[in-house]
Order: structure tokens, then C-alpha cells, then sequence
């Protein structure tokens, strides 16, 4: 008995201590990912701002072809809503509304996950002439954490997992505009 209550005081005050550093650590991240493609800054910007064609660069909506999708609105303006629903549990249930364009410029969405868990984020494309010929995407999100799922920021690198998912991405779209 001893031994097992020594095993409980421990094991809580672990959780107490991961606990009081969640109190202290950050609560937001943002990953980011860049690519310069061969075309000129509005063609790729027109591409970028049609949601209906993350279908066909997007790591995330290549993950489960059979998954349902609906839309709401008119593509490539704000209030349009690109909704998806998937038995896959990389994929999930999820919606994804563009919020802010400026033209030529940026858009900025927001991710609404419902499955398998439920959350909001921010996200975002950028597009900057890097010539007359070559245009710089760069696609980002910005995420928030609340206390104390926040301490898995402490175990898991936010920035590889999704940064390695932004730039497949990213390299998709610039064999699919530059081909």
C-alpha cells in the first residue's frame, strides 16, 4: 500500500507540475512556407484565391478523394465556404471560409475543424512579384492553443509537422501552374 501511494503522490505531482508550466508557456504558433513560381503575380494570384483549386495542390484535400465537399457562395470571394466531411481521421470534418481578399495580394481564411477534434485557425496566401515572371507564394497559419492542450507545444513541432504539409503543398501548385 505504501508503495502505491507513493506512486499516486508521484505520478500527481507530475501532473501538477505539467500543469503550472502549461500556465507559463506560449499558446500560439504560426507556421509559414514559401515557393517562387515561374508565373506572373496575378495569373497565380486568379489560381490562388479559387478555393475549389486547393483541390488539386493541397496535401490535405489530396488525402481522401472519396471525401464529400460542399461550397456555399461564389469562389474567389469573401463569404465563400468550402466544406469537407471524411471517414478518414487525417481529414475529418472540417470548413474553410475566405474571410479577407486583397486583391492581387494576400487572402486569409478560416479553418473551422470539427472532426476529429474541434478548433479554429487562421490562414493565409500571400503573392509578391519577384519579377515580371516569378511570383512568390508564401502560405501560412496561425494557431492558437488554449490552456493546457498548449502544452503539447512542448512535444510536438508544429512548425515540421505543418510546415512539411505547407511546402508539398506549395511544391503541387507549382508543378500544376508552371506545366
Amino acid at each position: 500500500m505504501k508503495v502505491v501511494k507513493k506512486i499516486l503522490i508521484g505520478l500527481l505531482g507530475i501532473v501538477a507540475i505539467l500543469l503550472i508550466t502549461g500556465l507559463f508557456i506560449k499558446k500560439d504558433y504560426a507556421v509559414h512556407r514559401e515557393i517562387v513560381i515561374n508565373k506572373p503575380k496575378q495569373e497565380v494570384f486568379d489560381y490562388i484565391k479559387l478555393l475549389k483549386n486547393q483541390d488539386n495542390f493541397s496535401v490535405w484535400a489530396m488525402t481522401d478523394p472519396k471525401m464529400k465537399k460542399t461550397y456555399t457562395g461564389t469562389d474567389g470571394t469573401v463569404g465563400f465556404v468550402s466544406a469537407w466531411d471524411s471517414q478518414n481521421k487525417d481529414v475529418g470534418k472540417g470548413e474553410q471560409e475566405i474571410k479577407k481578399i486583397t486583391e492581387g495580394e494576400r487572402i486569409d481564411f478560416e479553418l473551422r475543424f470539427i472532426k476529429p477534434f474541434e478548433s479554429t485557425e487562421k490562414a493565409y496566401m500571400t503573392t509578391e512579384a519577384v519579377s515580371p515572371a516569378q511570383t512568390k507564394v508564401r502560405w501560412g497559419f496561425d494557431g492558437h492553443m488554449a490552456y493546457p492542450m498548449n502544452l503539447m507545444l512542448l512535444f510536438m513541432d508544429f512548425d515540421q509537422m505543418l510546415g512539411d504539409q505547407l511546402k508539398t503543398g506549395l511544391d503541387n501548385l507549382k508543378v500544376k501552374l508552371e506545366s
